[in-house]
């Protein structure tokens, strides 16, 4: 398919100011894990959004399929770069008056600013007066729900979103150092209960559909793995469609999964296993892909499977998994199967970007991994969250028309960077 791209806004990496923020990392990515095992969140998902929707004839159409669903067309598909800070990524957006960058989230719906910088409205911008809350699990916001004009990429982009929905925070807990809040880009139920008396809230990716600026439903998602240079363009959100330039080979599409919770939100089933052995460490079942989290969680006796396989021993400062340097050099890859396909997260995948150690409250010289327990063994219907550190790897695409999930390689799946 060829790639024809409407509109593009890049994507760059700085250290976040608040580097204290790691030092806590595994407990955050644990309590982010549980939030999204809580019972007020278990009755959203892709699944049950399509669902809705068709019965209000939005004319999607869905596939399901054992590893190709049906595929998103690139030709309609608009690039917007963003930025990397460290442990997640950034997109710059105009809302009001002002420019913000907010925190690009998958596994939440919500879109707010405030946190930072100070919210200046434009004529764009109506007042709602409805109170909206939001708890993360390792953050939370409360403020006031606006309508007006959202312009993905930054004022100068033509990627204009009118009468969007979105929040002005007059509290915040767990931003700042640069971010002014969040692009929510999960499914749109994830809203319900959030703004009070309204049922939900539509995020971006509805608008830009609904407004014909993109004819699916879907997002394609580029990030790459941490640099410590400074400021660069590394990572884009295809609104969409899917950038045939980002990856090596086909996407794999699998169904979301009907296994609940992970149903609930951007979940799919996989395999994973060690080595050339293939060595089993968590067999088939059911999980989430997306920015819920930093790390990626698996279940406990996923995670005990891992450590005994890699002869790792744990970190009591990190919380982390550590690796000497001969178990380092003995360490092999762990494969993802995915639909009918292995996706190889290598070696030098699975472990903590080194430069950034300091930043964990770690030794310089040490080697961690970048995997953390779920706190509980697998069975539950949630048995991994596929997080930052393993999308950084690959190309994923969350595309609600299709009710599917993609996978895709990139030059980055096998580059040596950590």
């Amino acid at each position: 398919m060829s790639r024809v791209i409407v509109d593009s806004i890049p994507i760059a990496p700085q250290l976040a100011a608040d580097v204290d923020s790691l030092k806590s990392l595994v407990e955050k990515d644990l309590r982010r894990a549980r939030k999204h095992l809580s019972p007020e969140t278990l009755a959203h998902g892709p699944r049950a959004i399509h669902e809705a929707r068709s019965k209000d004839d939005y004319g999607h159409h869905h596939h399901h399929d054992d590893g190709s669903g049906s595929a998103p067309t690139p030709a309609s598909g608009k690039a917007v770069t963003v930025d990397d800070a460290t442990v997640t990524y950034m997109m710059s957006c105009a809302i009001g008056g002002s420019e913000y960058n907010l925190l690009i989230d998958t596994g939440n719906s919500n879109t707010w600013c405030g946190a930072d910088k100070k919210f200046k409205p434009d004529s764009t911008c109506e007042n709602t007066r409805d109170s909206v809350n939001v708890s993360y699990g390792s953050g939370s916001f409360s403020g006031t729900e606006y309508t007006g004009t959202v312009t993905l990429g930054g004022k100068d982009s033509s990627m204009k979103i009118e009468n969007q929905s979105f929040a002005v925070a007059t509290q915040a807990q767990g931003f700042g150092g640069g971010m002014d809040g969040i692009l929510g880009i999960g499914p749109v139920d994830l809203t319900s209960t959030t703004v009070h008396g309204i049922s939900s809230i539509p995020t971006v990716t509805d608008n830009l559909f609904k407004q014909g600026l993109i004819k699916t439903e879907c997002i394609g998602i580029s990030y790459s793995p941490t640099q410590t240079n400074g400021n660069m363009a590394n990572g884009e959100l295809m609104f969409g469609g899917v950038d045939q330039d980002k990856i090596t080979g086909d996407v794999t599409y699998v169904p979301i999964t009907s296994t609940s919770p992970a149903s609930k939100y951007w979940g799919i089933d996989q395999e994973i296993t060690y080595g050339s052995s293939n060595k089993m460490i968590l067999r088939q079942t059911a999980g989430i892909v997306g920015k819920c989290t930093t790390l990626i969680m698996i279940s406990d006796d996923a995670f005990q499977a891992y450590q005994e396989a890699t002869g790792a021993t744990m970190d009591k400062t990190t919380g982390l998994l550590k690796l000497s340097s001969e178990k380092f050099d003995d360490l092999e890859s762990l494969n993802f199967k995915i639909g009918n396909t292995i996706f190889e997260l290598t070696p030098n995948a699975q472990i903590w970007p080194r430069a950034l150690n300091n930043a964990l409250g770690g030794e310089p010289d040490c080697v961690y991994t970048v995997f953390a327990s779920m706190g509980q063994n697998s069975g539950i219907g949630l048995d991994f969250i596929n997080g930052f550190t393993w999308l950084q790897r690959y190309y994923s695409v969350y595309d609600v028309s299709n009710e599917q999930v993609g996978i895709a390689n990139t030059p980055n799946t096998k580059a040596e960077t950590n």
